[in-house]
């Protein structure tokens, strides 16, 4: 098994992270580093620089501290010479995400910026159908409560906390990977709570380059059911992904995952990453995170009513 540390014992953290490493064969998690948050059982650490003197003989690090924070925890575990598996959005600027990419690759280590939506069930089955199909039209719908899945977390609506596009860099994450063509932004609108400094909701259309129409509305308000959907319209049919990619329905009828699908986003999330370790390899896709980049440049901004938690 593989030694592995958790830097930043938060909410994802003990709901995502830790249980998917808990029950890997592949994983042991070996030390925890964190100011407040523990992990029961498992050695913790509250300063990152002491755990590195410390714990030399543990060579790959998870991170799931906020964005911000995130660019010197994995510049120091990489000029340590450890390998960095990063939670998403990968850093809190394209700039920052680059340096690390070059800085892993000069140091021959492993760094691996995830995209947990694109672990979803039905993402590699969308993929491999829209692969020879012609696009006519896609939607993406992704609304959530804020205050259900990110409560008391003010971190979010500030610079560098990509606000509304914390969920929206999952749909992103999604329509990047199940696309066979490259999009750009054409335009944007940004709904800003008066305040905030991060946007609470979003609408986004793209350039397809074979003229199809493209476009994602994101919503942190959305207090009923919670919507997570792709709706693709092809020459060859419609496909609806739903449940954030862990549904998929071809005209009308639905698609079933297979059996290594359905154990979870995470647990595949750390599977790919003992696979990067085993070749030295890197995977270090940041094109959901230029999208964001360029709503932020494009997009119209628009004062709407206060938000409260």
């Amino acid at each position: 098994m593989i030694d592995i540390a958790l830097v930043g014992i938060g909410k994802i953290a003990l709901d995502q992270h830790v249980p998917a490493l808990k029950s890997s064969d592949a994983w042991n998690l070996a030390a925890t580093v964190s100011r407040s948050g523990k992990v029961k059982g498992v050695e913790s650490h509250a300063d990152f620089d002491a755990f590195l003197k410390a714990r030399p003989d543990i060579r790959v690090i998870s991170l799931c501290l906020p964005p911000v924070p995130r660019f010197d925890y994995a510049e120091a575990a990489l000029r340590a010479g450890r390998h960095v598996m990063l939670e998403k959005p990968p850093g809190a600027t394209l700039s920052e995400c680059e340096k690390l990419a070059e800085l892993a690759q000069s140091q021959r280590l492993t760094l691996y910026a995830t995209w947990h939506s694109r672990a979803a069930a039905m993402v590699p089955a969308a993929k491999e159908w829209l692969a020879d199909k012609s696009l006519k039209r896609l939607q993406v719908t992704w609304k959530e409560d804020v205050r259900r899945w990110h409560p008391g977390q003010d971190w979010i609506w500030e610079p560098g906390g990509l606000g509304v596009f914390d969920p929206g860099i999952n749909a992103l994450s999604i329509l990047t990977e199940i696309l066979p063509d490259k999009l750009h932004l054409k335009n944007a609108t940004l709904e800003v709570p008066e305040n905030k400094q991060g946007p609470i909701a979003a609408a986004l259309d793209f350039v397809h380059p074979h003229g199809a129409k493209v476009s994602a509305d994101f919503d942190w308000r959305q207090e009923d059911d919670q919507i997570w959907q792709i709706e693709a319209v092809t020459d060859a049919g419609a496909l609806l992904l739903d449940e954030g990619g862990g549904r998929m329905f071809i005209d009308g009828q639905e698609h079933s995952a297979s059996a290594a699908a359905l154990s979870g986003e995470y647990p595949r999330l750390y599977a790919r990453m003992a696979e990067l370790l085993a070749t030295g390899a890197c995977d270090t896709d940041f094109e959901p995170m230029r999208h964001v980049a360029d709503a932020f440049l494009l997009g119209h901004r628009k004062i709407v009513d206060p938000f409260y938690d």
